[in-house]
């Protein structure tokens, strides 16, 4: 199916996509999820503003205890940063995992946040490392935690003229991985588990298990507490309430949790 018409501007500053988000356009950076949806008529836009060009939205940089991650970085500069991967392993090894390396190439770390699918693996990783992104609009800008970030289905806490500028994550951030179930490697995760180790707490959460992820409480309560990761395994899809759908029940989902969680913080125990 074609998509409908829309007025496209490519910006050539930060400044201008935000006077253009002010005027009610939306923004497009990869492009790997909303062209898509435009093409099923899922979206229709009436005007986009092309992030591409910006530059100054792309990168990986430390500050103090901080990495800052450009909104515009792609999945496949996170999946190969040696930075990333000695300090906070869990992005670049839910980075590495996204889709194809057609989609990789071009998906952006701020798309993913921003479009805020259910079974997206950044937006769990961000959420288990207790992360956080800087957004602004023409008027200023605000910090929002990872934890306030997702609030429903395909729904941030982002305002219309709002851009993600970028990620911060920490820099000494532990252990950590990132363990998903799919059909094939190319598919959305069934389920996916971000688990990070820092001293002697484990941090663990869990995507695909409803609208949006959500930090395995009942696993963590466990496993700080000295239990075993199998009695933490039950506890993992506490508190949600997954779909039965084409992926499986909610049961399966729930058993789908616990072996991930348990599987993700094994291989950051080994790491």
């Amino acid at each position: 199916m074609i998509p409908i018409a829309t007025d496209y501007t490519r910006a050539a500053s930060l400044d201008e996509a935000l006077a253009a988000l002010r005027d009610g356009a939306k923004p497009i950076a990869g492009g790997q999820s909303l062209i898509p949806l435009m093409k099923l008529r899922l979206a229709a836009p009436e005007a986009l503003v092309d992030l591409g060009g910006l530059d100054e939205l792309r990168g990986i940089r430390r500050e103090g205890d901080s990495f800052v991650i450009g909104a515009m970085t792609r999945h496949r500069d996170l999946a190969e940063s040696d930075e990333l991967r000695a300090g906070c392993h869990v992005i670049a090894e839910a980075a590495s995992g996204v889709g194809s390396p057609a989609v990789r190439n071009r998906g952006t770390i701020g798309g993913s946040l921003a479009h805020a699918d259910p079974h997206a693996d950044l937006p769990a990783a961000l959420l288990a490392l207790d992360g956080s992104v800087t957004v602004r609009n023409a008027s200023g800008s605000r910090t929002i935690a990872a934890a306030d970030l997702v609030v429903d289905y395909l729904q941030t806490s982002l305002a219309d003229d709002e851009l993600i500028v970028d990620v911060r994550v920490p820099a000494d951030a532990g252990r950590s991985a990132y363990a998903k179930f799919h059909r094939r490697a190319i598919d959305w995760s069934i389920v996916g588990a971000a688990a990070v180790l820092r001293g002697d707490r484990v941090q663990v959460a869990i995507t695909g298990l409803g609208a949006r992820p959500v930090r395995a409480s009942g696993f963590e309560e466990v496993v700080n507490g000295g239990g075993s990761l199998e009695d933490a395994a039950r506890r993992a899809g506490e508190g949600t309430s997954p779909l039965d759908d084409l992926d499986g029940s909610a049961e399966y989902k729930h058993h789908l949790a616990g072996v991930l969680a348990r599987r993700a913080v094994q291989a950051a125990r080994e790491r």
